[in-house]
């Protein structure tokens, strides 16, 4: 982790916002599911913000579960270093974002490497992770292990066919976007030019 000094005035209150994001029971949701997702011989974290991030910092982790999504032979991370240098793990971090992205997870609901390398924004890695999780729910292609309930399944296509005649009927209706004249009179309105009645 990066050896920075506590931060002060806005930069606090920004840094205190973010942690308040972080759902603790959602972090272990998304543990229990890595572990089951990924079947392999994974050490389960203690609790903690911490501790989650360490377990997935390295990476190793990250690529083991794109890589439990995709078929064997599949699999778009060939090579999981367990190495030890800072870089070698950010680029795995890196590989796993890009993967993810690949596999469907949308941009906007990617974390940067330096919210988990740095602990600068874990709940963006658990959105991340969250959002993955509904991918895989929706492809439903039988490489998901775990209960289908612990992810939203994202909202599929639906194409409505409309024949000649109800499309030509839809043009006769007012809109209510438009307003609505309904109720609407001039009962009690005067002539052009007419001077008000005020009583």
């Amino acid at each position: 982790m990066a050896n920075r000094g506590p931060s002060y005035g806005l930069s606090r209150e920004v840094q205190e916002k973010i942690e308040q994001k972080y759902d603790a029971d959602l972090e272990n949701k998304l543990v229990d599911w890595i572990i089951l997702q990924c079947a392999e011989d994974i050490e389960h974290p203690p609790p903690g913000r911490g501790h989650f991030q360490k377990w997935l910092m390295d990476g190793t982790v990250l690529c083991k579960l794109i890589n439990s999504l995709y078929p064997p032979g599949q699999e778009p991370i060939p090579k999981i270093s367990e190495s030890k240098m800072a870089f070698k793990q950010m680029e795995q971090i890196s590989q796993f974002l890009k993967a993810a992205e690949t596999y469907g997870v949308r941009t906007t609901d990617i974390f940067q490497t330096v919210d988990l390398w740095e602990g600068k924004d874990m709940a963006a890695v658990q959105r991340t992770l969250m959002a993955l999780g509904s991918v895989a729910v929706t492809k439903d292609d039988g490489c998901y292990r775990g209960e289908p309930s612990w992810f939203h399944r994202k909202a599929q296509q639906n194409r409505r066919g409309f024949s000649e005649e109800q499309l030509r009927q839809g043009q006769n209706v007012i809109g209510l976007q438009m307003g609505s004249n309904k109720g609407a009179s001039q009962a009690g309105m005067t002539g052009y030019g007419m001077p008000r009645q005020i009583m």
